[in-house]
């Protein structure tokens, strides 16, 4: 059974184009990702899947039901963490639970138990349960990544969404961050979708690889498919050492 299916899924932002036609299924567990230069459609594709950006045209299907809204069910990993600094590791990953909680009960730490002892083992599933109390501003780029992702463990998700995860971080926290994240997602047994600009992270931890131009897909297929032929269609006129290095600077909103 596909867990997600995007049919026909255009969106237009005034006359640009973002999405055009974009179709494809993913199937339960699976470990999906999104390849494709700034700019072209990966974050936008990863906000319609999560109801946080509505189509112009299509629809996205989730566990049967047409997306129309933001669903608990999908959990999102934000590029920029969007976590708290002046909140505890734990207090950020515990808020992963608010949509089951009120906010000030959470806030005050009056969650249930099971929520509680859901935000210490989902920090400790990303190898933070020690820094559980230190707070957020207070750690590395890599270490609050870390933390996005408990949060969004704690939400209980079916569907795992990362949009450009590691973009910000140097290579070997960026490293750091997708073993734990492909940890999580295995452990869990999430569907996961991942957009990257770093073919070498895609390469070392990808399944499935949906490479998007220009809002199209122009590449769908697996690890022995992720030809050079391929990746100089994906990245052609781009540095690709810096590419397959990690170290080109992704920061637009694709």
């Amino acid at each position: 059974m596909s867990a997600i299916r995007v049919e026909n899924l255009t969106k237009r932002f005034g006359d640009t184009v973002a999405l055009d036609d974009v179709s494809f299924e993913i199937s339960e567990g699976e470990f999906t990702i999104v390849l494709g230069i700034s700019g072209s459609g990966k974050s936008t594709l990863l906000r319609c899947i999560n109801g946080l950006t509505a189509p112009t045209e299509g629809q996205v299907i989730v566990d049967g039901d047409p997306v129309t809204s933001h669903r608990n069910d999908v959990a999102m990993v934000f590029q920029q963490h969007n976590i708290i600094g002046g909140m505890s590791a734990y207090s950020n990953a515990l808020s992963g639970s608010l949509g089951r909680t009120d906010f000030l009960p959470s806030l005050l730490r009056f969650n249930d138990r099971e929520d509680k002892l859901q935000a210490l083992e989902a920090l400790d599933m990303v190898g933070l349960l020690d820094e559980a109390e230190q707070r957020a501003s207070q750690m590395s780029g890599g270490q609050q990544q870390r933390v996005g992702i408990a949060r969004a463990l704690v939400q209980e998700p079916q569907i795992l969404l990362a949009d450009e995860p590691v973009a910000s971080l140097d290579p070997g926290s960026a490293q750091t961050v997708m073993q734990y994240l492909r940890g999580a997602a295995e452990q869990e047994d999430l569907t996961t979708m991942i957009s990257l600009h770093q073919v070498n992270l895609a390469r070392q931890f990808g399944e499935r690889f949906i490479g998007l131009a220009d809002g199209e897909i122009v590449f769908d297929g697996y690890q022995d498919d992720l030809t050079f032929d391929v990746i100089d269609e994906l990245y052609g006129g781009i540095d690709m050492e810096e590419y397959l290095s990690g170290n080109e600077s992704d920061t637009t909103v694709a």
